[in-house]
């Protein structure tokens, strides 16, 4: 099993696509030697936003990646920065250079959104108000939609138990939900108009 390694390249937006082209085709002399010996290497490289990811299978690999990674820079003359090599640490599912600790659901807590919600459909408007009204009351912030309620949590626990309490459904929240939902914003609810 191969372990994952990688380099995040922080740069100015408008630079990163001159970046990218130049870590595909168009490198300088010292960055062409050390290139070479990737040759028979397939990196994997991406880009979210301003910053650039380029991932290696191996630590050497990911050295030598780095190299080129510093050379192209250096003729970028200080719009980008490279950071060390990474190590994905599998057990704890992160990257060694981020806090331990951390998890993807306390990421989106941070960015204000809920990373779980519970989705409780009442009998009534009049039912998902009230209900609606007990939940603010204990601390939580529904939406309520018609006879729906959508109620943020925390952590999948809290989530599993307050589903469990109001025979709802847990589902992901925050951000993901809209990543990785369906064109049809309806398909939460059963899938109306799809």
């Amino acid at each position: 099993m191969a372990d994952d390694w990688r380099i995040r390249i922080e740069v100015e937006e408008t630079h990163a696509g001159g970046l990218l082209d130049r870590l595909g085709a168009d490198l300088g002399d010292e960055a062409r030697e050390l290139a070479q010996a990737l040759e028979q290497r397939r990196l994997a490289v991406s880009r979210d936003g301003d910053e650039i990811f380029v991932y290696a299978s191996s630590r050497a690999e990911a050295e030598r990646a780095h190299g080129v990674i510093d050379a192209q820079l250096h003729s970028l003359g200080g719009q980008a920065r490279a950071s060390k090599v990474e190590h994905w640490l599998e057990d704890e599912e992160r990257w060694d250079d981020e806090p331990a600790g951390e998890t993807w659901e306390d990421e989106e807590l941070d960015r204000g959104y809920a990373p779980w919600e519970v989705r409780v459909q009442c009998a009534s408007r009049d039912e998902a108000k009230t209900l609606a009204e007990t939940l603010e009351g204990e601390g939580y912030n529904p939406v309520r939609r018609f006879h729906y309620l959508i109620v943020g949590t925390a952590s999948k626990d809290d989530a599993d138990a307050l589903a469990a309490r109001l025979h709802g459904q847990v589902e992901l929240g925050g951000e993901v939900v809209w990543e990785t939902t369906p064109q049809n914003p309806f398909a939460v609810f059963g899938g109306l108009g799809s």
